[in-house]
């Protein structure tokens, strides 16, 4: 089996949705999961977040564009990225007072507040 074969089922048999460079790394070398990972953006199989972050991925079907895949949308993928990289971050208070029934508007985006000496991508 392969190495791409041999990630592409890990992929498919996982219940997550965000992976690592190094979630890979007991399969092959460093080199080798780079490669397989690359073909496995080719095939649309896998999205390319940022510098060693990678999500599930499949064909938009109204535009034909690969589109992340994820069930909790955009935010909560941000979210699990952010618990990812162990990253203590605080969600905007009407975003909160929203979501807890305090308030009837929905915010139009959320915001994330962290330390810039934690993460600065």
């Amino acid at each position: 089996m392969t190495a791409v074969e041999r990630i592409s089922q890990k992929i498919k048999r996982s219940r997550r949705y965000v992976f690592e460079h190094k979630d890979f790394e007991s399969f092959e070398s460093y080199a080798q999961v780079g490669r397989a990972l690359n073909q496995l953006i080719d095939k649309s199989e896998l999205m390319k977040l940022g510098y060693g972050l990678y999500i599930k991925a499949r064909l938009n079907s109204l535009t034909g564009k690969l589109m992340p895949m994820y069930p909790g949308g955009i935010d909560a993928l941000m979210r699990e990225i952010l618990k990812i990289k162990g990253v203590v971050f605080e969600i905007d208070s009407l975003f909160l007072q929203s979501y807890a029934g305090g308030r009837t508007q929905i915010p139009s985006s959320v915001n994330y507040s962290w330390s810039q000496k934690q993460f600065n991508r």
